[in-house]
């Protein structure tokens, strides 16, 4: 090939670079020749050395390389993964000693590293193309390096064992770039070395301990990769991110590393950590020790302390952004790669807990699940995705002018043109802009989700500056007390007492410096909120509960200072509401909900709550139940104080509310059959003789406020349990058992699912009492046998309960045959008179055990539910006219909840002219007093006697259907 056909293709570079690119081809004029390039392919070849000093020096030393592109469709070729391993493992094999793997291995690296440049540096492969193809050519150099030095060092030493002479590898993690599988062009590798348990080689004269053995091996690992030759070096290493840093041992055992995580990781080793992946050696066994150290990273509440890290964090490094540049760094410089990465990973640290999609080491899957959850706004995630794009391919344009790592963007004129070219922008004037447009976005996202409360009102510092000073200088009982009558606290008293208590407390005197430092943030941030508020000393205490409960787990102290909003929305319902504090209390890990107004006052609809549910339980394990139920909990506490927060504020009405409420107990009972089945049928397999059309055979019977759809915040659940399916019949698992024991084990699991009480609190208390035949009876009844009882055995009050009876959930064809059953029985014709001195001698029985419940008469009478004109005299009116008219108006079972019924009573005019309207009306409002009451806690004492004229109109309205006192 002569300087003629070359020279016109490197006629439009600058002067200097073109001479250099023709320069170099006078050393491999040669080889060009044989190699019969064609001037397309030559012109491509031109292009790849004008970008990069890299691609056209090594094409110099090794000019057979070109003679080897002859025949490729692509020049260059697409990275073949498997080709490649294969490759280098023949290569590898065949080394007899260190210095040859250290050649054999530099040169596959070298000839690898100019296809990923070229194919990058010309725009010939997408980005997620050249960060696959890095992380793969490290992970195939580390993996096949580390088999040849093991089987060399256990030549040498024998083979490392634990105690019970299990053989063990050396465990390599992948951390940062490569842990993601995200590697830049010229990045250095940082590693982690481990291996799993303590013991010796098996050496036959000279055994040596494993930590001795693994230790030394990771050295010549290191020191193959990182050294440089003749030939160049492999990859950079860096061991700074193991346990201890540069002063620990270069290889630890699982038990050092779960030893260290536990008492002695920082938080900045969490961010780390979600970067990281093995990628060579026992993978089995070095996700066994990823699974080991998740709960250090990943906890299992919303975690926003993350925010404060990655503050401090980002400080850390601004000295050393200035030492390297400035803004010149586009990784590190304001608006670049480290920002980006920051506030992912911090969204990670929250939310990966509970969301066990987001706990995956690579960055640009993440994008899409924070857009999915809506856990950052959707323009900040395009803005973010598109920054990312040219700041990845801007930093590798940089590295790949020369091989070299380093962010900085050059100075000198012709290496800016260059990184423009590869970027794809004309020149540099096109792409500064560019990049000074999508930084700037970066670094304002950075700034608004890392907001510091520098620029709050002056006075409002000036009030947190009392308090704080108060608290630091130890301040007296009297200086308390003054500071709290001049903020008007009703009870200055109460209010040190409670301050006094945390002073003085065990967890506050065990407090870290840092859960120290994070407590004194917040407590002048809360005492100047509750001080804005009507009695102040009350929201204060109620509020300090709260603070008492997580003063080991100050994460959610952080949480409230970071958002002054979310502070003020706890304040203001513990104000209004003790349940809510103690709600809180009980299950702070709920309190990531105040973050968001729009969504704490607006519970979905009933739809929307079930799939909501249904995708929570879909990001945990199918066989992990304690993680499942911790879930149904935190699930139904969440949405709990939603509802309460909607109704305190006037967004839900009472009808709306029990709905709710209904609602949502339907769904964590649909959700707990369904985990209860999936476990059973897993371990005996599915009931025999289910019809094509039954799922489970198996429906739960709503009772009592459930069946009513009235629940309130502390209902337990009144449910029955009904399948159909051959008694004499038998699962069809391994494991088989009679389909009646399935089914009774079936209605076990769930009620433990429902009832048992785990770190994460209560669900709902279960009552079957009211199944066939009671306590007494089988725990699950066949559909056969409910309806024998229910037509046989079953008292008028059994029939009364049954009016209020609700399928909920299960099986399409038997809740059809549940209703069809249930209205046979409700309209049975009944003798009127027999039926009224049954439902007036139950009246009598509940009144009497009401005396003895509540301590006396009075009390019994004035109860807002079993008092005299209460809510169950209303309900009892309600049951007594179905079961005495459903015969001639069947219209009277369609609905199981009272204020309909009544409804269909008064269009039907069932009791010849007497006005039920009036307990419509009273029903709400006792209702809605009792739902008052567990909400505002022992401070609101309403009974009946508060609602006079409410309770002469159900009595008289009593007396005229029953004709009695």
């Amino acid at each position: 090939m002569s300087e003629e056909q070359i020279a016109p293709l490197v006629r439009h570079l600058p002067e200097e670079l073109g001479a250099r690119i023709l320069r170099s081809w006078e050393d491999i004029a040669s080889t060009i020749e044989a190699a019969r390039l064609d001037q397309g392919r030559l012109a491509m070849l031109v292009d790849a050395c004008s970008r990069s000093d890299f691609v056209m020096e090594s094409l110099t030393r090794y000019p057979e390389w070109l003679m080897a592109m002859e025949d490729q469709p692509a020049l260059p070729e697409v990275f073949d993964r498997d080709g490649m391993q294969q490759l280098l493992e023949a290569r590898v094999q065949a080394c007899e000693d260190e210095p040859a793997l250290m050649a054999v291995l530099r040169i596959f690296r070298r000839q690898q590293m100019v296809r990923i440049i070229w194919r990058d540096v010309c725009n010939l492969a997408p980005l997620e193309e050249t960060l696959a193809s890095m992380s793969a050519l490290a992970d195939i150099c580390v993996e096949q390096a580390l088999n040849r030095l093991y089987a060399w060092a256990v030549d040498r030493f024998g083979v490392p064992r634990d105690r019970y002479g299990v053989a063990q590898t050396l465990i390599v993690l992948g951390m940062g770039k490569l842990g993601a599988s995200e590697l830049n062009v010229s990045s250095d590798i940082d590693l982690i070395f481990a291996y799993p348990a303590s013991g010796e080689t098996d050496h036959a004269s000279k055994p040596v301990d494993n930590q001795q053995f693994f230790n030394r091996l990771g050295q010549r690992l290191i020191n193959v990769l990182d050294q440089q030759t003749v030939d160049g070096f492999v990859f950079r290493v860096d061991m700074r991110l193991r346990p201890y840093g540069g002063s620990g041992a270069l290889a630890l055992n699982f038990a050092a590393f779960e030893d260290y995580y536990q008492n002695q990781g920082r938080e900045w080793e969490r961010f780390a950590m979600i970067k990281s992946r093995v990628i060579a050696g026992d993978r089995r066994a070095g996700n066994t020790l990823l699974e080991i150290i998740k709960p250090f990273v990943y906890r299992r509440y919303a975690d926003f302390s993350s925010f404060q890290a990655l503050r401090d964090m980002k400080r850390m490094i601004m000295s050393e952004v200035h030492r390297k540049g400035g803004n010149q760094n586009i990784k590190l410089g304001e608006g670049g790669i480290r920002e980006i990465e920051f506030i992912v990973q911090a969204c990670q640290l929250i939310y990966g807990g509970r969301d066990t999609r987001l706990q995956t080491p690579a960055l640009l899957p993440v994008f899409a699940l924070l857009a999915e959850e809506e856990y950052l706004p959707q323009e900040w995630l395009v803005q973010l995705r598109e920054a990312n794009a040219l700041l990845r391919k801007v930093e590798h344009a940089i590295q790949g002018i020369a091989d070299q790592q380093t962010q900085l963007i050059p100075q000198d004129t012709l290496s800016r043109e260059r990184i423009a070219w590869s970027s794809g922008y004309e020149n540099w004037a096109a792409l500064e802009a560019e990049l000074g447009v999508q930084r700037a976005r970066v670094s304002d996202i950075f700034q608004q989700f890392l907001r510091e409360d520098d620029d709050d009102d002056t006075s409002e510092q000036g009030e947190e500056s009392v308090w704080l000073h108060l608290w630091q200088a130890r301040g007296d009982e009297e200086a308390w007390c003054n500071a709290f009558e001049q903020a008007g606290f009703e009870a200055p008293g109460e209010s040190y007492a409670l301050i006094d208590e945390v002073r003085h407390s065990r967890q506050y005197g065990v407090m870290s410096s840092e859960a120290k430092a994070r407590f004194e943030q917040f407590l002048p941030q809360l005492l100047c909120v509750v001080a804005d508020g009507d009695k102040p000393s009350q929201t204060f205490a109620r509020v300090m509960g709260f603070v008492k409960a997580v003063m080991g787990r100050t994460v959610y102290l952080v949480l409230l200072y970071e958002n002054p909003g979310a502070l003020k929305i706890l304040c203001q319902l513990c104000a209004e509401s003790p349940w809510i504090a103690g709600h809180l209390r009980k299950s702070p890990v709920i309190l990531d909900e105040l973050l968001d107004a729009q969504s704490l006052y607006s519970p979905p609809a009933k739809e929307a709550l079930q799939d909501e549910l249904r995708q929570n339980l879909l990001r945990i394990p199918e066989d992990d139940l304690e993680a499942q139920m911790d879930g149904l909990r935190h699930f139904k506490q969440s949405h709990m104080l939603r509802v309460a927060a909607a109704e305190l504020t006037g967004k839900l009405p009472l009808m709306k509310v029990s709905d709710y409420l209904s609602w949502l107990a339907e769904a964590l009972v649909e959700a707990s059959i369904e985990i209860a089945w999936k476990n059973l049928v897993a371990k005996h397999g599915r009931p025999s003789d289910l019809a094509a059309v039954q799922d489970k055979g198996f429906i739960a019977v709503g009772y009592g406020k459930l069946g009513g759809i009235e629940l309130g915040y502390s209902s337990d659940l009144d449910m029955v349990f009904i399948y159909q399916a051959d008694n004499n019949g038998a699962t069809d698992g391994e494991r088989s058992i009679n389909n009646q024991l399935f089914y009774t084990r079936l209605g076990q699991r769930i009620i433990h699912i429902l009832s048992t009480h785990t770190t994460q609190g209560d669900l709902y208390e279960v009552d079957m009492r009211l199944r066939p035949s009671g306590n007494s009876g089988m725990l699950v009844s066949s559909l056969a046998a409910f309806e024998k009882y229910q037509k046989q055995d079953a008292w008028t009050w059994e029939h009364q309960a049954l009016v209020r009876a609700r399928a909920i959930c299960g099986d399409a064809g038997l809740i059809q045959a549940f209703y069809d059953l249930r209205r046979d029985i409700l309209s049975q014709s009944r003798d009127r008179s027999a039926l009224r001195e049954e439902v007036l001698g139950m009246r009598d029985k509940m009144r009497a055990a009401a005396i003895d419940k509540y301590k006396g008469e009075e009390a019994a009478r004035n109860h807002l539910k079993q008092g005299e004109g209460g809510l169950i005299d209303i309900e009892f009116i309600t049951q007594y006219g179905v079961l005495a008219y459903a015969e001639d108006f069947p219209q009277l079972l369609r609905w199981s909840d009272n204020i309909r019924q009544l409804e269909s009573l008064i269009e039907q005019d069932c009791f010849d002219g007497i006005d039920l309207h009036p307990l419509m009306d009273a029903y709400r409002t006792l209702r809605s007093a009792l739902h008052r009451k567990t909400l505002a806690g022992k401070g609101y004492k309403a009974s009946l006697v508060d609602f006079e004229e409410t309770r002469t109109q159900v009595v008289r309205i009593w007396r005229q259907v029953f004709g009695a006192e």
